[in-house]
């Protein structure tokens, strides 16, 4: 155990110093990083909301809308399937989650019914699901048919939703560009965002505030904006006003209510200037299937307005003066640079699939991460200290090349979380602090083996050899117990939690290899070099 071979010291000689070089900016202002070689390492670790300061907030899906939606569009599909097979019905409406239908001709029910049970699909692979249909079919009679959704179907509905809002937030706040945003469930219906560092917590309610439910609808430009009740196959929608017009009366206009190209179709959207105006523009590039969907519909109605529909706002409604076959676009209306490029993100990220409503709003200042930051720097030192002159104290020497490993260790597990871009949070500073305290009991561990070997009438050299080796079980044991129980705080924890498995679970890995190969190489170069006749320790 004593002879370490060269490449050895040597790879462990590099560890150190490039942990050193990594952990460094973490010790220095921001002024002195600012000056710093750009060949040199000057990344941070990312400090948590609750030490960085952001926004708080807590999101509700809105599953009621979901439902209508699915109901909605269920009605749709009846609606053209009769039409396509030439079934006169009557009374098709929805309510929640109940679709209606009557046939008027009784000769045809029972083929009703059997399209009815085509467009009632089986769910998908599930284990809520297990082949059920999305719908319970039921007939009250006098040529009837209620299509009640099942509770299967909702609650799978409700897992399907939820998480494609989490992925939908997720990529959102990614493209503001902030650093380690924590996005997670929070029971049955809600999602808990919270995105350190973020300075404008309104620019974050407007973007997950959209569903961003974008479509291209025809103009119904014989219908009146202004009326009433709008014609059927129509609706009437306001126009979107920018901060100086909206003061002013809100404009309407009438689209017919068939999409023509579904905003799912959009690969990319970017920003851009107006060639001609100079003004903010949002450029739009569709899939295959869109470009062809788009060239067709320009194709057919040159010279008629095509509007385009944001979370059921007309965005602008130009005229089409010629087909546009390319499959890409751009978007022009009274946009800012800022919100041209808020649009953008949207239609990036992609459609929430359900409104998301803010039920809590918090907003964390920086001057109480500063308070907890400076807290966490005298809980960490305090402890540093206490555990340093513990081993001081006990074990003499043996006690200073532990605490110069325990050091070591600090400056690694610091490293890890650098280098890695994990998140330090106020309980992350515990998990560290806790492993200051468990990053000695491996030198303890070896340092009584040594003793005990001593006691029973080995020499120093033979003691040294041997605590090392015979406590490695030991170690290992204590050290994978640490490391499993981390693990599963990890795994089955949330937010700060996790921040706290991190950290834990990171310096149980660093403490045992600096507990027994930083140590031992000290050992062997104090032995070297002191070349001392008598142990005490």
């Amino acid at each position: 155990m004593l002879q370490v071979s060269l490449w050895v010291r040597i790879l462990t000689a590099v560890i150190l110093l490039g942990g050193i070089l990594i952990a460094l900016p973490n010790a220095l202002p921001d002024k002195v990083l600012a000056k710093f070689p750009k060949w040199l390492p000057s990344h941070t670790v990312n400090l948590g909301l609750d030490l960085q300061g952001g926004s708080y907030l807590l999101l509700q899906v809105d599953f009621d809308q979901v439902t209508r939606d699915r109901a909605e569009a269920m009605v749709g599909d009846i609606r053209a399937a009769f039409r396509k097979a030439r079934i006169p019905l009557t009374d098709l409406n929805t309510r929640n989650d109940i679709v209606s239908v009557r046939v008027t001709d009784p000769t045809r029910i029972e083929e009703a019914r059997t399209l009815l049970q085509s467009l009632n699909p089986v769910m998908g692979s599930s284990v809520l699901a297990v082949g059920g249909k999305q719908y319970d079919l039921s007939e009250p009679g006098n040529g009837g048919f209620v299509l009640r959704m099942t509770d299967a179907f909702k609650t799978l509905t409700r897992q399907q939703v939820l998480d494609q809002s989490i992925e939908v937030v997720r990529r959102r706040i990614d493209e503001l560009g902030t650093r380690e945003p924590s996005i997670e469930r929070s029971g049955e219906d809600r999602i808990l965002v919270q995105v350190p560092g973020l300075q404008d917590p309104g620019q974050l309610k407007e973007i997950l505030g959209k569903t961003a439910k974008m479509t291209f609808q025809l103009v119904d430009e014989q219908a009146n904006p202004n009326a009433t009740v709008p014609p059927i196959g129509s609706e009437i929608l306001p126009m979107m006003r920018d901060e100086q017009s909206k003061n002013l009366p809100v404009q309407k206009i009438a689209v017919h209510r068939r999409v023509m190209v579904s905003g799912d179709r959009l690969t990319d959207a970017g920003t851009g200037f107006d060639q001609q105006t100079g003004e903010p523009v949002v450029t739009f590039r569709f899939d295959s299937v869109g470009a062809r969907q788009f060239g067709e519909v320009t194709k057919e109605n040159v010279n008629h307005r095509f509007a385009i529909v944001l979370d059921q706002e007309v965005i602008t409604a130009p005229n089409i003066i010629s087909p546009i076959l390319g499959g890409s676009g751009q978007i022009t209306g009274s946009f800012t640079t800022a919100s041209a490029n808020n649009l953008a993100i949207l239609l990036r990220a992609g459609a929430l699939p359900a409104p998301l409503n803010i039920i809590e709003e918090r907003t964390v200042g920086a001057e109480l991460g500063a308070d907890s930051v400076k807290a966490g720097r005298y809980a960490a030192f305090a402890g540093l200290a206490m555990v340093a002159l513990f081993m001081i104290l006990r074990y003499g020497i043996f006690g200073l090349f532990a605490n110069v490993a325990l050091v070591m260790n600090i400056v690694l597990l610091l490293a890890v979380l650098t280098m890695f871009g994990a998140t330090l949070t106020l309980p992350g500073i515990a998990g560290i602090v806790l492993t200051m305290g468990m990053a000695v009991d491996a030198n303890v561990l070896i340092y009584e083996r040594i003793r005990e070997e001593q006691r029973n009438g080995r020499s120093m050299l033979a003691s040294i050899d041997t605590g090392f080796r015979r406590a490695m079980a030991t170690i290992i044991d204590a050290n994978m117990t640490h490391l499993i129980a981390s693990l599963i705080l990890f795994q089955l924890g949330t937010g700060m939690i996790k921040g706290f498995a991190v950290a834990l679970g990171v310096g149980i890995i660093t403490s045992f290899y600096t507990s027994v190969m930083v140590t031992r190489l000290i050992v062997i170069a104090w032995l070297n070099i002191r070349r001392p006749r008598k142990l005490a320790i």
